[in-house]
């Protein structure tokens, strides 16, 4: 279970594991995406809505960041880059339909059985939460339950 939220910073955000059930049950904004991990597939992402390579992408700072204490038995918080977060919240509808096709074509997301209709989904929702947050000066962040 993937949760993509938003946050003042990182205390805030890990302070969503004192929440039973996650960040959807608080006040953060929230985006549910069963199956979109914060770290393999976000950095496919940014590869495919910046133009670099995956390697790139996954190596910027706070790429799928582990917040939380990785000895949490049942889940933790991850960061989401700055630059992910940047280009979510200015894609144009046009250009989030064409990544979304690229999206879905990634091994990670088409061995899960992603569409690009469902990838479109979920980029317009991350999308949204994305602009909402730099709209508040917040970042974004993922709870991922085991």
């Amino acid at each position: 279970m993937c949760e993509y939220f938003s946050a003042s910073d990182d205390d805030a955000a890990v302070r969503v594991l004192d929440q039973p059930g996650g960040p959807h049950r608080s006040a953060f904004d929230v985006v549910p995406l069963k199956g979109f991990d914060p770290v393999v597939v976000m950095a496919r992402l940014e590869a495919i809505l910046t133009g670099c390579t995956y390697e790139e992408a996954s190596e910027r700072p706070r790429s799928g960041q582990v917040l939380s204490s990785p000895e949490a038995e049942s889940a933790f918080v991850l960061s989401v880059s700055d630059s992910l977060q940047e280009a979510l919240a200015s894609a144009s509808h046009t250009s989030l339909i064409d990544a979304a096709g690229r999206w879905a074509e990634t091994d990670e997301l088409r061995q899960s059985g992603v569409a690009p209709e469902t990838a479109l989904e979920a980029l317009v929702q991350l999308g949204g939460l994305a602009d909402r947050a730099r709209s508040a000066g917040f970042r974004l962040f993922c709870w991922w339950a085991l």
